[in-house]
């Protein structure tokens, strides 16, 4: 009953630091709480409660078997449920682009990066792993709620509707070092698949840029480029 799936319209933050996250940020799209009966009754939860029954949320505290279908540790006290969205991306701030992304982890730890540098618009080009999933949204720890993200079923139709990001193909077969590379604004910052990067045919686009790092290794993870990309682009 409780079990998430991708095509649901709702979604699923685990934990109370998230709840926390969702009321604060996108109050508007959460619609039920889910308490444990092992969560303390102290201030924490009465902060919690304050704040759901501000934004007119449902709070359930006697449902047990939500926690047992949907969190792997006994430590989860807090589940909220919310209305996964989609928004208009912002024509004049700076974005990343993800095509192909598959890990989970990766794709949260990159929101999570994207927020500390205040980078708020995330375009998602499919197939691609989802950025609502529960384990995205944990990942993320709850900066899924400042982002304005967007899923494109190809680079071109993300690129037909941004025309003013200068796009900056992050790639091994790029020779323009990235702490070399002319900054333009707004960017967009895109980043391929973990196991095969962007296609070649990126190369074509923009100023593609590669991130030197020692031979001790062959590529950088997904979500370490991203960050430091984050950094040198926020300066």
């Amino acid at each position: 009953m409780f079990k998430y799936k991708k095509d649901n319209p709702t979604s699923y933050a685990l934990g109370t630091t998230l709840a926390f996250e969702l009321l604060k940020h996108r109050p508007e799209m959460a619609r039920r709480l889910y308490i444990s009966p092992l969560q303390k009754r102290d201030d924490t939860y009465k902060q919690l409660v304050s704040l759901a029954r501000e934004h007119h949320v449902a709070i359930i505290e006697n449902n047990e078997k939500i926690f047992r279908e949907l969190t792997e540790k006994d430590n989860v006290m807090v589940i909220a449920e919310f209305e996964k969205f989609y928004d208009k991306l912002d024509e004049n701030e700076n974005h990343v682009v993800l095509v192909n992304p598959s890990n989970l982890g990766n794709l949260g730890t990159i929101v999570r990066a994207m927020a500390g540098f205040s980078f708020l618009n995330l375009a998602i080009i499919r197939p691609a792993c989802d950025p609502f999933d529960p384990k995205a949204v944990r990942a993320s720890m709850g900066a899924i709620f400042d982002m304005h993200v967007a899923m494109f079923d190809s680079y071109q139709d993300y690129q037909e509707t941004y025309k003013k990001q200068y796009p900056y193909p992050f790639m091994l077969q790029a020779t323009q070092e990235l702490k070399k590379a002319e900054k333009r604004y707004p960017c967009a910052l895109l980043f391929g698949n973990e196991a095969t990067g962007l296609d070649r045919s990126f190369l074509e686009l923009g100023e593609p840029l590669i991130i030197p790092h020692s031979p001790l290794i062959d590529s950088l993870n997904l979500d370490n480029a991203v960050s430091i990309a984050l950094y040198e682009f926020s300066k």
